[in-house]
């Protein structure tokens, strides 16, 4: 289920709730912005494929559990319109502008290392983003919508946190083959995910 879809539904964009790495949530307080009945949006909702529970708090807030958050990825994504707020140097962990310019950099020689090994551009399959560092990126980029329409977005402390992640994810799952192994849907997929965060994050293609 894409998060685009379901702020179709809602009329806004929900919340990502919880780590993502068992389930993917969402919370939304659309019902009660709109002033109908939670139980009456809630329906509407669970009729949506790709939605598995809608549940409804004694506060009227909705929790949307949806089965493929990888499907996020479908969404259209824009680069983050930040004026840059670190300095390039040190180049350090210690600087989180370091951290973020870097992640771009590794996701740009993703799409390069794919492209020499063979890796399919076309297949993509979200369900196969499984492991819990694609997950946790996959969460970070679930906020992006919502962070996007407030009047405080917090780009300064949100960049580190998608870029610490994602290189999580580049160290630990890798994208692209390595030694004689084959391409499969799973390296196709976190191409997909090097992609948006190519695009998402600032930096340089190299460092």
């Amino acid at each position: 289920m894409r998060p685009g879809r379901l702020a179709e539904v809602l009329g806004e964009p929900p919340t990502p709730e919880g780590t993502w790495e068992r389930e993917a949530v969402y919370l939304s307080a659309a019902a009660l912005r709109r002033r109908i009945a939670p139980e009456e949006l809630a329906a509407v909702l669970r009729d949506l494929e790709g939605v598995e529970t809608v549940e409804v708090r004694g506060n009227g807030f909705l929790r949307i559990t949806v089965d493929t958050p990888g499907e996020l990825l479908d969404d259209p994504h824009t680069p983050v319109d930040v004026e840059d707020p670190w300095p390039d140097l040190p180049r350090t962990w210690d600087n989180p502008g370091f951290v973020v310019k870097y992640a771009h950099a590794r996701a740009a020689a993703v799409l390069r290392w794919a492209r020499e090994l063979g890796v399919p551009r076309d297949g993509f399959a979200p369900s196969v983003l499984t492991d819990p560092r694609d997950r946790a990126v996959l969460r970070l980029l679930a906020e992006l919508p919502g962070r996007r329409m407030g009047r405080d977005p917090g780009w300064a402390a949100y960049l580190p946190r998608l870029a610490l992640a994602y290189h999580d994810a580049h160290e630990g799952a890798p994208a692209v083959p390595k030694g004689d192994e084959e391409p499969d849907p799973v390296h196709t997929a976190r191409v997909r995910l090097a992609e948006v965060v190519l695009v998402v994050l600032p930096g340089p293609e190299r460092i």
